[in-house]
Parts: structure tokens; sequence; C-alpha cells
């Protein structure tokens, strides 16, 4: 194989890391995802004469690629998610009175059975 393609591939690892969560902490086990992205890694970069000739459905680079693609495009999407709806992990009493308060009104203090106004 030759340089540039293993520069490729250690290029493609390098980015799938960083669209993964990272592990909180080095002395964790890694996580099967980020395993099978290091046996990836290593048979892609093995010769091939050192990869033994099994049935099992090997991933190739393009693969690859596209995955990393689709993650990327994940992530940007929830960002627009989270940046477009803001009330989303809000709960309705949050959202109705921020609603409230945008077009200019102040929803009125809600007292339960033994408070007092102080």
């Amino acid at each position: 194989m030759s340089s540039a393609a293993k520069t490729h591939i250690l290029h493609l690892y390098r980015a799938f890391l960083r669209e993964l969560p990272p592990r909180p902490f080095l002395t964790t086990p890694r996580a099967p995802l980020h395993q099978r992205l290091r046996d990836f890694v290593q048979s892609a970069a093995a010769p091939a004469s050192t990869a033994a000739a099994t049935p099992v459905h090997k991933p190739s680079i393009a693969e690859a690629e596209q995955l990393l693609a689709y993650l990327q495009a994940q992530r940007e999407y929830v960002t627009l998610l989270e940046r477009y709806n803001p009330g989303m992990g809000m709960d309705e009493e949050t959202k109705v009175r921020l609603t409230a308060k945008r077009v200019g009104m102040d929803l009125p203090k809600e007292f339960k059975d033994g408070e007092e106004d102080k």
C-alpha cells in the first residue's frame, strides 16, 4: 500500500474520532465502535498478502468516506435543530411564559396551597 493511501486512511480515522463522542478517560475500555474503527484502519493499512481471504465483507474506503459524510451531516443537523428550535428541551410551562414575554406580557405569579406573598 502506498504512503498516500496510508495517509488517507489515517486522515479518515482522525476525522471519525473528531465526529464521535470522546472517551471520558483513557483508562476506560474503548467503545465497540472505536474498536471497529481501529480494526478497519489496521486491516486497511495491512498489505493484501497478510489479510486472510475470508468471505466476510470488508468495508471499503469509499464506504468509510460515506459514513463520515453522514456523521458530519448529522452533527450539523443537530446543531441547526438546537439553534432554530430553542424551546425543544423546555417544559410546557416555561414555553408559555417565554411566549408571553415575547409578545410583551408577564404572566401572573402562581401561588400553591400554603404559600404566602412576601
